[in-house]
């Protein structure tokens, strides 16, 4: 593949630096290697501007060759996994385009880290909600293409809430600014909005006008232990009821508790239990006050209730939950986790339904997440090398899906549809509306080069 690496590489700025004439293993998955998830390509592009990225796309377009965008690597939903052809890694694109604190809004290219974007807006006495997972390695703009949710999405919504504009590269390699600064735009269809969470089939993201908040001054967590799902899921309906609006409202199932009952930063029922989560945030007043409004909400039926109160116990707390899914990786060595979408009154039932599902598969499960938006991270556990397992889980998830219609909810929560769940949207949608995504798909992409074979069916 030398002379398509110098093909290419005479398109971007590095050269031959900047193409690699084959695929590393470590770009030919993402956070779905452990089911056992891995493509392949033919070379990999490390575009620097907008100008390049398009230049690439009009090249891949000309042959026929097959585009993968790819940001962090952190999705678990094979998003990033190419399926041949050219890899774009975004990484080198960097850049902050322009930060206005005063006006609450800065325009970022793809490659910027979730947490540089975070830290960017904190260090201007802002705030920027949206918190998915593996921070330290995701990108945003890979957040902006799956709509990537996380704990405090139940308050503030996930990240597209907060996307006011998009640039994007578009087949054949034309560049394209939808969205802006303006607060209210109705004068064209919401161009901004479907590019968001598609997971680069329709383009590719290459920078994103993004809007912050001020700074939150106080957050306060409660944490309710429960004997069971049922009383935990009772739990998350008092705080819903309560009248205050949690910043975040998560829950840990029983097993998923027993993973990481030895990591927990305070006291724990020595029993099996399952933990719910809520936290509130404000000033500190307003905080304080709404902290006490959840305390008596999950008081009801609990094995005991924990208010930690230094920023030391509260980070404490955090990093535990947010170590779960590393933990019950570590468990067997690999895992099949899906975010499946439930109604939030049948949160119990998609939790008990996961277990029965594992029960009857032969396989260990656990679930946790974000239990007021009803979205779980529904797991199976098996061992990398026990190739029989890792079928059953995968037949298991299959299952999962089907509890899922029954329940009215949805596939993808957040994660976002990528390759493993290539071939579900009819289980979430009529038939009428799967077409018209296969009739969006090839609008945008009528050679379907772009990531093909993820999010349309």
């Amino acid at each position: 593949m030398r002379d398509l690496a110098d093909q290419l590489g005479r398109l971007v700025s590095g050269g031959a630096d900047a193409v690699l004439g084959s695929v590393p293993s470590a770009l030919t998955s993402d956070a779905t290697e452990a089911r056992g998830l891995r493509g392949y390509g033919d070379a990999v592009v490390f575009p620097t501007t907008t100008e390049e990225v398009a230049a690439v796309t009009a090249w891949c377009y000309e042959r026929g060759v097959p585009i993968t965008p790819r940001g962090g690597g952190s999705g678990y939903a094979g998003g990033a996994v190419p399926n041949g052809g050219v890899v774009l890694c975004l990484e080198r694109m960097r850049r902050v385009r322009s930060l206005e604190p005063l006006l609450w809004r800065a325009e970022v290219e793809a490659g910027v880290r979730t947490v540089d974007v975070q830290r960017l807006a904190r260090e201007n006495g802002l705030y920027f909600p949206p918190d998915p997972g593996a921070a330290e390695q995701s990108q945003i703009g890979g957040n902006v293409a799956t709509n990537a949710g996380g704990p405090h999405a139940f308050k503030y919504g996930v990240t597209g809430a907060w996307v006011t504009g998009v640039e994007a590269v578009v087949p054949p390699g034309h560049v394209v600014r939808v969205g802006g600064p303006v607060r209210k735009d109705v004068a064209g269809y919401d161009l901004c909005s479907l590019l968001v969470g598609s997971e680069g089939t329709l383009g590719i993201i290459t920078a994103v006008m993004l809007r912050f908040i001020p700074a939150i001054e106080a957050r306060y967590p409660v944490l309710g232990f429960y004997p069971d799902a049922r009383a935990g899921a009772a739990a998350v309906e008092a705080c819903l009821a309560s009248g205050v609006v949690p910043a975040a409202l998560e829950y840990l199932d029983e097993e998923a508790i027993e993973i990481v009952r030895q990591a927990f930063p305070a006291a724990m029922p020595v029993e099996p239990c399952f933990a719910v989560i809520a936290e509130a945030d404000g000033s500190k007043r307003e905080a304080s006050d709404a902290r006490r409004v959840l305390a008596e909400a999950l008081s009801d039926g609990a094995l005991a209730v924990e208010e930690p109160a230094g920023i030391r116990e509260i980070e404490a707390l955090w990093r535990w939950r947010e170590g779960v899914g590393f933990a019950a990786d570590a468990v067997y060595g690999g895992k099949v986790s899906e975010d499946i979408g439930v109604p939030v009154d049948r949160l119990a039932d998609a939790i008990e339904g996961t277990r029965e599902i594992g029960r009857r598969r032969g396989l260990a499960t656990c679930s946790w997440g974000h239990a007021g938006d009803g979205n779980l991270h529904a797991t199976f556990l098996f061992s990398r090398e026990d190739a029989d397992a890792r079928t059953r889980a995968l037949a298991a998830a299959e299952d999962l899906f089907e509890l899922t219609e029954q329940l009215g909810g949805t596939i993808s929560g957040e994660h976002g549809v990528g390759l493993v769940k290539a071939g579900q949207l009819h289980r979430r949608w009529n038939a009428s509306a799967v077409e018209l995504h296969r009739k969006l798909k090839h609008l945008f992409d009528p050679a379907n080069l772009l990531n093909p074979g993820k999010k349309a069916p």
